[in-house]
């Protein structure tokens, strides 16, 4: 039960509708167990009338009045039980709602190396299977508990006042119910930890079958990736049945108890009876009906145990990432202003899922409203200075300053507001077409998005679609080209109008003809931006204030244009090389 205290701030929060709940849940009870009273009552009635047979119009009224009573009462019963579960089920949703919540706000704030080493199926899981099995504890499993508890309470009072040695003999068999169920409910909570961490692996799979389908169908594994599937499934399905097998105890178990308690009111009440021990026959019929009331209270603390055992590995789960310290902490709660003045102070960058030393005492500044270009191989470090500028990571040696400022001073909320970035794997949203260049500017006007989409020279291509801009988007952009999807980002970026725009090698899926267009506007859009473009093509690097060039994590060259292509080096042998390439397009490269 430890992990499940993280849930009292959400029942203090609810406090007045669950208490609500409960009061009625105990006055819903009170008048459930009033029925056993009346219909012992009517049989007694029916007994008194077979002795006297002269008092018939006393038996019909007494009869009436007791069959009346038992029918407003079971409606009073059944009004109170919906009212119940109107109050206490609704506190559960709401706390399934404030648990995903902070889930998804917890995700949110978490870095990438988080996202590095967890599995999307396996987050999925925790805020979806997870967090449903511990909304079964916030509601089915405090209501019952609740109906048990008064219903064992206010039964057991009326029938140990009646007969106390029937009652005794009665609840014989509730303490091996209770051994049984404390030996299970251990096995029960260490199957369930077990058949969610395989929950966690199939929603994993199938997640990045589903994203990388088309790999799957162009190498022709679809058989192999069945196989895989089928494997991880059958061992899923092993752990669910094993789980099944001491689950399925409880019921057959306590069912056979409940039935020897009837036996042993049948008998040792009869038994009473005829020896003049107890009133009525009518108490056996209490009894009876008493029993079998309580069949479902006990059989539901078999499933309430389970529930909760499983409800705690669950918890337990959601528990392990929420008390997870996020790396990049905002620290400056007033907002802050950014001007665009980038400067990098002997900085160095290691990765800590790869230990890879991307950077390497790297320093540079960039005015703002200058442009920067970014050349080098791949793995140079490239991207990381733009990671570093968005602070999606923070650095190990030296500062990054912004308008002079160090990063980590700033208000990480103003600073990312004011950045427009395109990453070199451009990543759109299942919406359309619209909504993912709105997403630089939610409030934008259909006019800014076709603004915005003429500037990244994607208007034609949109506007062709048979709904044009209302055009529905696949997973990750599926319906759309390379170059369409980078361009959309593009627009994307340029529509939040920031003072800092990122480029990613975002052009590399686009021909010469259209990079060529996008630079032209870009120079416009970039008036009085601090631009940074990371790319592999001179083309897109050659207008730059200034550019610098990194390998294995070092600046090796930075000027212009004009000066590195005068000077031996990379810089000027990947500019004749494409050179040569433009000149002669039929070489194949």
């Amino acid at each position: 039960m430890k992990e499940l205290l993280h849930l009292n701030k959400h029942f203090y929060k609810y406090r007045v509708r669950l208490f609500i709940g409960i009061i009625i849940t105990i006055i819903a009870k009170l008048f459930t167990v009033f029925v056993p009273e009346l219909i012992g009552s009517t049989i007694d009635v029916v007994n008194e009338q077979i002795q006297n047979a002269d008092e018939i119009e006393v038996f019909k009224s007494n009869l009436l009045e007791k069959i009346l009573f038992l029918v407003g009462t079971t409606i009073i019963a059944g009004f109170f039980t919906f009212i119940m579960r109107q109050t206490i089920i609704n506190v559960s949703r709401y706390v399934e709602y404030d648990l995903k919540n902070e889930v998804y706000q917890q995700y949110q704030k978490l870095s990438l190396n988080f996202y590095k080493q967890n599995r999307t199926g396996d987050l999925m899981n925790r805020i979806s299977e997870d967090v449903s099995r511990v909304r079964m504890y916030a509601g089915p499993a405090i209501m019952y508990s609740i109906n048990t508890i008064t219903l064992f309470v206010v039964a057991l009072s009326f029938m140990y006042s009646q007969a106390p040695t029937l009652t005794l003999y009665t609840i014989i068999p509730l303490p091996i119910l209770s051994v049984i169920i404390y030996k299970l409910s251990g096995e029960i909570n260490k199957r369930s930890t077990i058949v969610q961490q395989y929950l966690s692996k199939l929603s994993t799979f199938t997640q990045e079958a589903f994203s990388g389908i088309s790999v799957i169908k162009a190498y022709g594994i679809e058989p192999q990736t069945f196989n895989n599937f089928d494997l991880l499934a059958d061992e899923s399905k092993e752990k669910q049945v094993n789980l099944a097998k001491v689950q399925a105890l409880f019921f057959p178990l306590m069912m056979l108890l409940i039935g020897a308690s009837n036996l042993l009111v049948i008998y040792i009440g009869g038994k009473q009876y005829i020896a003049g021990e107890i009133e009525s026959v009518g108490i056996i019929a209490k009894f009876i009906i008493y029993v079998n009331m309580l069949t479902w209270p006990v059989a539901t603390v078999g499933w309430v145990t389970s529930i909760v055992q499983q409800a705690e590995a669950s918890q337990k789960r959601i528990n392990e990432f929420l008390k997870i310290e996020p790396q990049i902490k905002n620290t400056i709660e007033n907002p802050t202003v950014v001007n665009g003045t980038i400067e990098f102070k002997n900085v160095s960058f290691t990765y800590e899922d790869t230990n890879i030393q991307a950077l390497k005492d790297i320093n540079f500044k960039i005015d703002a409203g200058r442009t920067l270009a970014i050349i080098g191989k791949t793995g140079s470090g490239k991207s990381t200075i733009l990671n570093l500028i968005g602070r999606l990571y923070d650095i190990d040696d030296g500062v990054v300053l912004i308008d002079n400022i160090p990063i980590t001073n700033h208000n990480l909320t103003s600073l990312r507001n004011n950045i427009g970035y395109v990453p070199q794997d451009a990543f759109l949203f299942s919406d359309t077409i619209k909504n993912n260049i709105k997403f630089g500017k939610e409030d934008a006007s259909d006019n800014l998005v076709i603004k915005a989409a003429k500037k990244s020279v994607v208007h034609k291509n949109i506007v062709k679609f048979n709904k044009g801009y209302d055009t529905m988007l696949g997973e990750r952009g599926i319906t759309l080209s390379g170059g369409q999807k980078q361009r959309i980002s593009i627009a994307r970026a340029i529509i939040k109008d920031p003072k800092i725009l990122l480029f990613d090698d975002c052009l590399s899926a686009v021909d010469t003809e259209t990079e060529e267009k996008i630079l032209n506007n870009l120079d416009k859009v970039s008036t009085n931006k601090t631009t940074i473009i990371v790319s592999h093509r001179v083309s897109s690097a050659k207008n730059a204030d200034k550019i610098i060039v990194l390998e294995d994590g070092k600046i090796t060259q930075e000027g212009t244009h004009e000066l590195l292509i005068n000077q031996s080096g990379y810089y000027k042998d990947l500019y004749l090389k494409q050179l040569s390439e433009t000149s002669n397009p039929n070489i194949d490269i």
